[in-house]
Parts: C-alpha cells; sequence; structure tokens
C-alpha cells in the first residue's frame, strides 16, 4: 500500500544537470559567496597538501663583525657567508605517491563536506518557506474557526436571552471563542519568527518565493545517489591513503642533497699578528642522503591509523542502514499525511453535502443563516486542511533532498 499512495521514480523535476542553479536563489547572495570561498579555500588546500614534499630551497646569508683580540690598532673582522641550499625527497618508500593520492582524496571529501552544508542550508531555507506559507494558512483556518466560534456564540446569546440555555453554556462559548483568537495570535507571532529567520538567510521575498514541488524517489535512487554515503566513502579513501602515508614514514627515504657556498673573511684577526685577508671562496656540493627513523611508537602509529581506516569502512555500511531507515521513516510519514487528507477530502463531501441541504432549508425558512455560514466556514476549513497536509508532505519529503548529491558530483 505504500508504494501504491507514493509511488514515484524521481525526487522532483529540479533534480537535473541545472538542479544547483534552480536551488541557489534559496540562499542569499552573501551565504553563496562564503560557499564559493570555502570551494576556492579547499581547492588551494588540496594543492599545498599534494605538493607538500617538494622541500623549500633555502636562501642563507649572514654577516659578523669582531674583535677578539683588542691589540691597539687592530682591524675589526667581518665574516659574510652566503648559500643556497637542497635537501629534497626523491624517494619515500611509496610516501610520495600516497602523499599525492592522499591529497586528491582528502579534496574529494572536503568537497561533499561543503555540499552537506550547503544543502543544508538551503533545506532550512525551503522549509522556512513551506512553514512560512504553511502557517499563512493556519492563520487563514484559524480566522474561520473564530468566525464559527463567533457564530456559536451568537447562537448561544439568542437562546439564552430566550431562556433555552442557562448561562454556563453562554460562558462556555465566550471561553472557546476567546480560545481560538488567543490561537491566532500564537500563530501570528510564529509567523514573524520564521520571516525573521528566513531573512537572515535568503534574499527572497517570502510572498513571492515559489515553492519546489517534491515526490518521492525511489528507496534505490535515494541510496545511490546519498551525498552523506558518498562522504563516508571518500572519506574511507582518504584514510587508505593516511594509513599508507603512515606506514611510508617509517620506511627508508632518499633525499637529494646540494649547496652552493660563498664566504669572505676581512681583516682576520690572529692572536699577536696581522694577515693579509684571504681571497673569497665559494664551492658547490651535492649527494644522496638515506634515513630511516626507528621510534618507539612506530606500530602503535601505524596500528592507529589502520584501526581509523577500518573505522570508516564500518561508518559507510551504518551510513547505509541509517539512510535506509530514514527512507523508511518518511515513507511512512507520507503515508499517513495523505491518509489525513484523504479523510479532509470525505469530510469536505459530507460538510458540502451537508451545506446544500442546509442553503435549501433556508430559504424555505427550517434553518438560519448562521447555519449556513457555519457550514460553509466548515468546507473551507477542510480544504485549508488538505493544503496544510500537503505542506506537511512536502517538509517530510525535504528530508531525502537534502541528502540527495547534485548531478555531476
Amino acid at each position: 500500500m505504500k508504494r501504491l499512495v507514493l509511488c514515484s521514480l524521481f525526487l522532483f523535476s529540479f533534480l537535473h544537470a541545472d538542479e544547483e542553479l534552480a536551488l541557489d536563489p534559496y540562499i542569499s547572495d552573501l551565504k553563496q559567496k562564503e560557499f564559493s570561498y570555502d570551494y576556492e579555500k579547499s581547492l588551494l588546500e588540496k594543492q599545498k597538501l599534494r605538493d607538500s614534499w617538494i622541500q623549500p630551497i633555502q636562501l642563507r646569508y649572514s654577516i659578523s663583525k669582531s674583535n677578539p683580540y683588542h691589540e691597539q690598532g687592530a682591524q675589526t673582522q667581518k665574516v659574510q657567508n652566503a648559500a643556497i641550499v637542497m635537501d629534497q625527497p626523491i624517494f619515500r618508500s611509496g610516501g610520495i605517491y600516497y602523499g599525492i593520492k592522499f591529497a586528491q582524496a582528502s579534496y574529494k571529501y572536503n568537497q561533499y563536506t561543503i555540499d552537506v552544508a550547503k544543502r543544508k542550508m538551503i533545506k532550512e531555507a525551503v522549509s522556512l518557506l513551506m512553514q512560512i506559507k504553511q502557517t499563512n494558512l493556519s492563520i487563514e483556518k484559524q480566522n474561520l474557526q473564530i468566525d464559527n466560534s463567533r457564530i456559536n456564540l451568537e447562537q448561544k446569546k439568542e437562546q439564552y436571552l430566550n431562556g433555552q440555555l442557562d448561562s454556563g453554556f453562554l460562558n462556555n462559548a465566550i471561553i472557546e471563542k476567546n480560545r481560538v483568537t488567543q490561537i491566532l495570535y500564537d500563530l501570528q507571532t510564529n509567523k514573524e519568527r520564521l520571516v525573521s529567520k528566513f531573512g537572515a538567510i535568503s534574499d527572497m521575498d517570502y510572498g513571492q518565493a515559489d515553492i519546489p514541488s517534491l515526490t518521492l524517489v525511489s528507496e534505490i535512487d535515494f541510496l545511490e545517489k546519498n551525498i552523506d554515503i558518498e562522504q563516508s566513502k571518500s572519506e574511507a579513501v582518504k584514510n587508505r591513503y593516511n594509513k599508507n602515508v603512515t606506514t611510508a614514514k617509517y620506511l627508508p627515504a632518499v633525499n637529494l642533497t646540494a649547496g652552493y657556498n660563498w664566504d669572505k673573511l676581512e681583516n682576520p684577526s690572529f692572536a699577536g699578528t696581522n694577515v693579509v685577508s684571504p681571497p673569497e671562496t665559494n664551492y658547490y656540493n651535492y649527494g644522496l642522503k638515506v634515513t630511516m627513523p626507528l621510534d618507539y611508537n612506530t606500530f602503535r602509529d601505524i596500528e592507529s591509523s589502520r584501526v581509523e581506516y577500518l573505522k570508516s569502512l564500518v561508518v559507510v555500511d551504518d551510513k547505509k542502514r541509517e539512510l535506509t531507515a530514514l527512507y523508511e521513516q518518511v515513507s511512512q510519514n507520507l503515508e499517513n499525511f495523505q491518509k489525513k487528507k484523504l479523510l479532509s477530502v470525505e469530510n469536505e463531501e459530507l460538510y458540502a453535502k451537508l451545506l446544500d441541504e442546509t442553503q435549501q432549508l433556508y430559504k424555505a425558512g427550517y434553518k438560519t443563516l448562521y447555519d449556513v455560514q457555519n457550514l460553509a466556514n466548515s468546507v473551507e476549513i477542510e480544504k485549508v486542511d488538505q493544503k496544510i497536509f500537503e505542506l506537511d508532505k512536502q517538509l517530510e519529503l525535504l528530508n531525502l533532498y537534502e541528502k540527495l548529491m547534485n548531478n555531476g558530483v
């Protein structure tokens, strides 16, 4: 029955190549700019991490002056030194390769993380917009209920004045009218709160903004195109490469070393004598350096990265189960809202039939205008309820939309 009531294969019409362009306007330009900077920073961090194995070339220069013997007439000794030094890894037992792959995997994971945050904010904006429109409907419904309570109060007043009812029934009618009026005030206050929240994250005019029409996606598509699952998978890949990088850190590494040095000594001083300054000297050197750290915590560090990787594999499976449960919950809630809507449709048909009969009786003088107005309001209340239930369904579907990734991700 669930699939018969809620049968659909696509989430909604926006879920195509230009989906992101269609939904971005729901969040403000400032929020979009923040996310664009997040994406830009993520790319720069990837490039920095990818090339982190390339060591900087050191440029050094120093100058010092001294007069170590304080001899009369001795000139101040001056020493200058300049050097260009390179100590570049060329082999790290696979560490360079895995480091590059780790940078790429980290970038993909960070992209998903930003996408998730952006998705959440778009969902919040759309949700607030739906709640505002739903509150407007609730206010419309409440005004109809207030009108019915007013009609009921007028009827009770006439019956009381005619001696047909005691004052208790009249008091109850007054209390009921006050109660439904206070509910209206609460709804108006809640609407202003929602409008304020919406205005904080969106540039749209809530009164003019359209709401996307959502329908249920199939469970298979929901899991296959789920951004949370893809994020968990990308984290597992990242942790796998991190495990390899950690292992390579404790294996032999080969560095290419090279350097160019320049030295100049002016006015050298020796005990009891002065000598002519030697000429400038410059020379270069190059070679290979092999290193292998022997760390007491080597095994623990490697094992820790391995455990983190194994955990991330479990997280993927656990996330699938969590999202399957979410899908079933949303589907069940959608079915319940559909049942409520169908019940409201039945009530509307019943009230409409009673209204038609009452109008005929009113024309014949057997019913009052109050009776006609009361039933007319009841018909309209059911129509509003049906719209509210539809928005309830849309709010439920937003919980699924938030988890779906964009095309091309």
